[in-house]
C-alpha cells in the first residue's frame, strides 16, 4: 500500500515542480534573448552611426576595418545595405556579404528597416532552435534612411549559456524534490499506518478473533475515527454473540431439569393408565420428551463447537491419536469398527481448539447415521491436507448432500435418529472460516454399497520452530 501511494505522490511531485520550472524556464529563456538582442542592437545603432559618416564623406575604410574587427572578435558578421540592395561595406569580401545579406532578408527585418522602421525584437531563442538572430537598424530615419546595418548574429551561446541556466535550476530543483520525497515516505506511513492496523485486524476479525482493537492513538483524525468507530463495532459484535451463545446454553441448561421432571412425572403416570390408547398416547409423550433431551444435548454440543473462533497449526496424526481410544470404544458398543490411516508430520491450519471437536462430531455422525459396520479417518498430504471421515453405510443420495450442510436439516431415513441436523452444518462453516472447505462424497465400498464420506479440506502448515532448550541433547 505504501508504494501504491509513493507511485502517485512521486509523479505528482515531479509534476508540480516541471509545472514552476517550465514558465521560470521560459521566462529565463526571453530575458536573455532580449538582454543579447539589446547588446546587439546598440553595437547596429554605433555601425549606423559610423556608416552614416562614412556615406557622407565617402570615407568607408575606417568602418570596413571596424565591423572587420567585430566579426573577428565576436563571430559577428556586420554589413551596410544601401536603400538599392548593393552591399556597401561589410566585415568580409562582398561575394560572403552578399549571402548574409540573402540570409538576412528572409526574415524582412532589412526591408522595414530601409522604410524607417525598426523591426520587431525576438521574442525568445530557445536552445533547439538554429536560427541566427538578425539585427536591422536603418541609417537615418524617415525620408532620410541612406542604408541599413545587418548584424546577423549566431545564437549557438546564447542557446548554451540558456541550457546551462536550465542544467542549474534543474539541479537545485532536485533539492525541494528530494525535501518532498524524503517528507512523503514518513508522511505516507503515519497515514497508512492506521489502515494497516485496520487491515489486520479485519483480518483477525475474519479469522473469529473478535477481541482483537486497533491503536487509536495515531494517524489522522478521519482515520482515528474510524479506528474508533471499527473497535466499537467489533465490541458490538462481540457482545451479541456472546449473549446468544450464553442464552442458548443457559437456557439449554435451564430446560434440562424441568424437562427431565417432566419425564419423570409422565413415566410415573403409567401404572395409573388402563386404557390402550391412553398407554400408547403415553408411549408417546416419553418419546417426545427424549427428542427434546437429545436436542437440548445437540445444542450445548452445537454451541461449543460455535465458541471456536481463529485458526491453529496442529498435527494431525498426534491429534487424532489423543481421541482414537474413545471412538474405538463408542464403535465396539455400537458393533462398528473404528479404524485410521494417518501419516506422519502432517500439518495443517485448523480452527484453533476445535479439529479435535469437529472429529468428535463426524465420527460421532457416522456412529450414529451409517448403519454400516466400518469407520476409517484417513489423511492425505499434498499441496492441501485431506481429512477425511469415511463409512461403508447405507450412504446419502447425491441429491441430498448439498442439502445435508443446511441446519436443522435431516434426511428422511433419519428422522427418527438422535439429533438436530446443526453438527455438520456448524463444521463447514468452521472448516471455511479457518480457510479450507467441506465435501461430501462417496465412502467405503462394502457389499454393492459406496458408503459415505466426509472430506475436510485444510492449507498446509509448516511444523512450529522449536523453542531454545528444547531440542536434544
Amino acid at each position: 500500500m505504501l508504494r501504491r501511494l509513493l507511485t502517485i505522490l512521486l509523479p505528482v511531485a515531479f509534476v508540480l515542480v516541471v509545472a514552476v520550472l517550465a514558465p521560470l524556464g521560459a521566462v529565463i529563456a526571453q530575458q536573455q534573448t532580449q538582454q543579447v538582442y539589446v547588446d546587439r542592437l546598440a553595437d547596429a545603432g554605433r555601425f549606423a552611426a559610423l556608416a552614416r559618416t562614412a556615406l557622407e564623406t565617402d570615407r568607408g575604410n575606417a568602418l570596413t576595418q571596424e565591423m572587420a574587427r567585430y566579426e573577428q572578435l565576436y563571430g559577428i558578421p556586420a554589413v551596410v545595405v544601401a536603400p538599392d540592395g548593393r552591399v556597401v561595406a561589410g566585415s568580409g569580401d562582398r561575394p560572403r556579404m552578399r549571402e548574409v545579406v540573402a540570409e538576412a532578408a528572409e526574415t524582412g527585418g532589412i526591408t522595414a528597416a530601409l522604410a524607417g522602421e525598426r523591426p520587431e525584437p525576438p521574442t525568445t531563442v530557445w536552445p533547439w532552435e538554429s536560427a541566427p538572430l538578425v539585427v536591422a537598424e536603418p541609417i537615418g530615419r524617415d525620408s532620410e534612411v541612406a542604408g541599413v546595418v545587418v548584424l546577423v548574429s549566431p545564437t549557438d551561446e546564447l542557446a548554451g549559456a540558456i541550457l546551462g541556466t536550465w542544467g542549474w535550476m534543474a539541479l537545485f530543483s532536485t533539492l525541494p524534490l528530494a525535501l518532498l520525497v524524503s517528507a512523503s515516505m514518513p508522511l505516507s506511513r503515519w497515514v497508512l499506518q492506521p489502515i494497516r492496523r485496520l487491515d489486520e485486524a479485519t483480518t483477525a476479525v475474519t479469522s473469529g478473533d473478535l477481541d482483537v482493537r486497533v491503536d487509536a492513538e495515531s494517524g489522522p483524525p478521519e482515520l482515528r475515527r474510524l479506528t474508533d468507530s471499527f473497535n466499537t463495532m467489533v465490541e458490538v459484535v462481540r457482545r451479541a454473540l456472546e449473549r446468544q451463545r450464553s442464552f442458548v446454553s443457559e437456557a439449554s441448561h435451564q430446560l434440562r431439569n424441568p424437562l427431565a421432571s417432566l419425564r419423570l412425572s409422565v413415566e410415573n403416570l403409567a401404572p395409573y393408565l388402563k386404557s390402550p390408547q391412553a398407554r400408547e398416547a403415553h408411549e408417546v409423550a416419553i418419546d417426545e420428551t427424549t427428542v427434546m433431551h437429545r436436542m437440548l444435548n445437540s445444542l450445548l454440543a452445537a454451541t461449543r463447537l460455535e465458541s471456536v473462533t481463529g485458526s491453529e497449526v496442529v498435527e494431525v496424526a498426534g491429534l487424532v491419536d489423543t481421541r482414537v481410544a474413545r471412538w474405538k470404544a463408542l464403535g465396539e458398543s455400537r458393533g462398528i469398527e473404528v479404524t485410521t490411516d494417518l501419516p506422519d508430520h502432517v500439518w495443517a491450519h485448523a480452527p484453533a481448539g476445535g479439529l479435535g471437536s469437529i472429529l468428535d462430531e463426524l465420527v460421532s455422525n457416522a456412529l450414529r447415521l451409517s448403519g454400516g459396520t466400518r469407520i476409517e479417518v484417513r489423511a492425505e498430504d499434498g499441496e492441501q491436507v485431506r481429512i477425511g471421515v469415511l463409512d461403508d453405510g447405507v450412504g446419502l443420495p447425491e441429491e441430498e448432500r448439498e442439502l445435508a450442510l443446511g441446519r436443522f436439516w435431516r434426511s428422511p431415513s433419519h428422522q427418527n435418529t438422535e439429533g438436530t441436523g446443526l453438527g455438520l452444518a456448524i463444521v463447514a462453516d468452521l472448516v471455511r472460516e479457518s480457510g479450507g472447505r467441506l465435501t461430501l462424497g462417496d465412502g467405503l465400498a462394502q457389499d454393492g454399497r459406496r458408503g459415505f464420506g466426509v472430506v475436510i479440506t485444510l492449507p498446509p502448515a509448516d511444523p512450529p520452530a522449536l523453542e531454545e532448550g528444547s531440542e536434544d541433547d
